[in-house]
């Protein structure tokens, strides 16, 4: 690392105000270690007293925790917060309008970052504008941290443990939920669809920028919509980054064997139940493509939407992964409490505490969450009750 170690915060959480931002900062109050220096940031200083506040009432020891201001428009506030981080989380998105600000920042400072994006163009970009300045500073770039795409990478990650390593392995995760979507991952999925011409734009970029391994191959590949006849669901190929961050731990990790191939899918009990997924999701991206009836769905929906703490309480995820290697084909599981804010806000904080605390791979740049924390990011959250097993 660079000066890191010498700064100020261990932590510091830019988004705070946000519906997860602040389930994020809850989580931290609640699990941060003893001694653990965090600050919150952003633009609105009566906003975020009004979370510090909400935070001292469980725990009087944070009335005077540290308030940092941070707007994504002003670059020189970024630089300054993130040069006196180790760890900066970011909830501010959707991040393709918001976000690359403080990647710089970041990149630039040798301080690790992590996020909750879903939007592979985004992604992209930030690999090919920033890795290079994350290498030579050191800085580790660990986007998707949240339910995109921890529980698929990670799940993987276990996964391929069970199989043998030197030999081609077929994997496939399928993934299950009962939960309410953010709005924020509603608008951050719109401007996705919206943008396929530049998604593509970005993929390429960053294919002929990104090195391939030597002497082997990891590839996401798009499956065709069947029934699966071990776990006994309905499958539909799902177009989201988590397949994608999948094969990129798979090209980096040797352990993932010498040819690996993952499809990822959502998986329904009936066909009736998958035909109804297939209209709603060409719906939704039919409406993407209209920019009126883009901006009133935008509108009605806002990003700092959420449900109830009674909703998230009955709310529920699994991702089942079968994995195929030398004969031998294993089935493990991932599953949790509510995806899209319970448990990804423990998903991204426990990452920053990994990046501050944990004996990681010495890794830096871009990178996923397998190859940036891996074992320690796994144990991490089964403590805090996300379960990985085998079935």
């Amino acid at each position: 690392m660079t000066d890191a170690q010498d700064r100020d915060f261990d932590v510091v959480l830019f988004g705070a105000t946000g519906f997860t931002g602040e389930l994020v900062a809850g989580h931290l109050a609640a699990h941060a270690p003893a001694g653990c220096r965090w600050a919150l940031a952003g633009r609105n200083r009566a906003k975020l007293m009004a979370v510090r506040g909400r935070l001292a009432q469980s725990d009087p020891g944070l009335a005077e925790l540290p308030l940092l201001h941070a707007d994504s428009r002003d670059d020189e506030s970024l630089r300054a917060v993130a040069g006196r981080a180790r760890v900066l989380i970011s909830t501010v998105g959707p991040y393709l309008l918001h976000g690359e600000p403080v990647v710089r920042a970041c990149a630039e400072a040798g301080t690790d970052y992590v996020d909750l994006t879903g939007e592979p163009e985004f992604v992209d970009q930030m690999y090919v504008e920033h890795h290079a300045t994350a290498l030579a500073t050191r800085a580790r770039l660990v986007h998707a941290c949240g339910f995109d795409s921890v529980p698929h990478d990670l799940g993987a990650f276990f996964t391929v443990r069970q199989l043998p390593g030197d030999a081609p392995i077929r994997l496939r995760g399928v993934v299950r939920s009962g939960a309410q979507f953010s709005g924020g991952t509603f608008h951050s999925a719109m401007v996705a669809m919206s943008r396929g011409p530049q998604m593509r734009r970005a993929m390429a970029a960053r294919r002929q920028a990104e090195p391939r391994p030597t002497g082997r191959r990891s590839r996401a590949v798009a499956g065709k919509p069947h029934r699966d006849p071990l776990l006994g669901y309905w499958l539909l190929p799902l177009p989201t980054i988590d397949p994608f961050v999948v094969a990129r731990s798979g090209a980096a990790l040797s352990s993932y064997g010498p040819d690996f191939r993952y499809s990822h899918y959502a998986g329904t009990k009936t066909l009736r139940f998958a035909a109804g997924g297939v209209a709603a999701v060409g719906a939704m991206l039919a409406a993407a493509q209209v920019p009126p009836l883009r901006r009133q769905l935008l509108k009605r929906i806002k990003p700092g939407d959420g449900p109830s703490p009674s909703r998230r309480a009955k709310s529920w995820f699994t991702v089942d992964f079968v994995g195929e290697s030398g004969g031998k084909t294993v089935h493990t599981r991932v599953s949790g409490g509510d995806p899209g804010y319970t448990e990804t806000s423990k998903m991204l904080a426990e990452s920053a505490l990994c990046l501050a605390y944990d004996d990681n791979p010495a890794v830096a740049g871009q990178v996923t969450t397998a190859v940036a924390m891996g074992d320690r990011l796994l144990e991490r959250l089964q403590r805090v009750g996300i379960r990985f097993e085998v079935l």
